[in-house]
């Protein structure tokens, strides 16, 4: 189960005493942490999915429910732990308050909602539960790829990171991180509190809604269930619906007969434009029932155009943004621009370092690194809706697969609230973008050395 060792003079041994050969990493990071150290020679099996499992099957059977035997199940957890350094993470949590610094600023909000549905304008008052900030960690510190507001995985990661043996290093888990761990479900608990009395409720709702596209097919419904016992845990009576299920009559919202207060809104249509979206629509924009994270926090946080304006730190400047908090987007944010038919010749010929992104896209829909980009797609990619964004490559953890030592890509996401710290977690994947179907990938907990 432990697999290394570690002496007085850092080299990891394995068990017999013998430095293990240190794997050689296309995006390693040339500032040699500790952190650095540990990802590519720890192979050690951390993930206790006895512990695991047993965890899922007393929280899923709490709800009435059993637990999923499905082997996508399975696929969404990694055996390792990503190493990050704890500077890493105060850095990361500097620059999430950065940008929600930023999304204040009159002059942005003004151009981040020039290029929003109309719907954006609204502001019944909810900031967005659950954001989630994505970062690759490189040889200039943490870059931030993406932000997203119905950021998925925060349950599923918690009850991982709680399935944890000890590994070769001692350090493990701060006991910051315990501290998160522990108080994880009542700062949930609070944050959707908060989004409901942002609308001017009192106390709590007495019904709350998950909703998504046909959520029992979703990769993540087991994660909506786990959400479901912690509201039902806590007094509010909890349904995971599709929005075909809601009905909105006489300015009340419902599904199967009971009044729905509170949304929480898994949705990819983030400006509520499909037809079997209507009555949540509707009755969001009469504010008869609270949508967290709604069409405004997607808007102002979350639009990739946004991108362009988190990435132009003079920008910033100019419109307010203090000295510090604009060098912390400077260093952090890759340059990105609007893809543009009239600069096709200085795209094709940088794309090598470029990443594209469709701005209306969510997960990994549609992107493409520039460096495998064939004419034909760069082709489609000048008539849709695309930034292209400085490429920064993931940051990489060595383990054992099978036996076979190999070499996957990890990312680093922050989830929080109202610019404050929830959870992090880390992503392990192999390919241009995160998925749960890599062997040895998945959810990985993240240890701060």
């Amino acid at each position: 189960m432990h697999p290394f060792d570690q002496n007085q003079g850092g080299t990891i041994h394995n068990d017999h005493g013998h430095p293990m050969q240190d794997v050689p990493q296309k995006n390693q990071r040339t500032t040699k942490t500790h952190a650095d150290q540990l990802n590519r020679q720890c192979y050690c099996i951390t993930l206790d999915r006895k512990a695991l499992t047993d965890s899922l099957r007393k929280q899923f059977s709490g709800i009435g429910n059993e637990l999923p035997t499905t082997p996508e199940l399975l696929h969404l957890f990694s055996n390792t732990p990503v190493f990050v350094p704890q500077a890493d993470i105060a850095t990361m949590k500097r620059i999430v308050q950065a940008i929600e610094f930023a999304a204040e600023l009159p002059p942005y909000k003004e151009r981040a909602l020039s290029w929003a549905p109309d719907i954006a304008g609204f502001d019944p008052g909810p900031i967005g539960a659950f954001m989630g900030y994505d970062f690759h960690l490189g040889e200039n510190g943490p870059q931030l790829i993406e932000i997203n507001t119905n950021a998925g995985g925060a349950f599923l990661n918690t009850v991982l990171a709680r399935a944890q043996h000890r590994c070769c290093d001692p350090s493990q888990q701060t006991a910051g991180t315990n501290r998160a761990l522990d108080g994880f479900e009542d700062a949930v608990f609070a944050m959707f509190q908060q989004e409901w009395q942002r609308q001017g409720g009192d106390s709590t709702p007495g019904c709350l809604a998950i909703v998504d596209d046909a959520p029992e097919s979703q990769f993540m419904f087991p994660e909506f269930q786990l959400a479901q016992q912690l509201f039902q845990a806590r007094g509010i009576e909890t349904l995971i619906l599709d929005p075909s299920e809601l009905e909105y009559v006489d300015g009340a919202l419902s599904a199967h007969g009971k009044p729905i207060d509170m949304v929480y809104n898994r949705l990819v249509d983030f400006a509520l434009e499909a037809p079997a979206l209507g009555a949540l629509r509707r009755a969001y924009l009469d504010g008869a029932a609270v949508v967290t994270p709604n069409p405004r926090a997607h808007a102002l946080m979350a639009d990739k155009r946004n991108l362009i304006l988190l990435s132009d730190a003079q920008t910033l400047r100019d419109w307010g943004l203090s000295e510090t908090e604009a060098g912390f987007l400077d260093r952090a944010v890759p340059k990105t621009r609007l893809v543009s038919a009239s600069d096709e010749a200085e795209l094709w010929s940088n794309r090598r370092k470029l990443f594209f992104k469709p701005v209306a896209g969510h997960g990994s829909k549609g992107v493409y690194r520039g460096e495998k980009l064939t004419r034909r797609v760069f082709e489609e990619i000048l008539k849709g809706d695309y930034i292209a964004q400085n490429f920064v490559p993931a940051g990489e953890r060595t383990l054992r697969v099978d036996g076979t030592v190999t070499t996957r890509k990890v990312d680093i996401r922050l989830y929080t609230y109202a610019g404050q710290h929830l959870l992090a977690a880390a992503r392990v994947y192999q390919g241009q973008a995160t998925n749960f179907r890599t062997p040895g990938g998945g959810f990985a907990p993240v240890f701060e050395v």
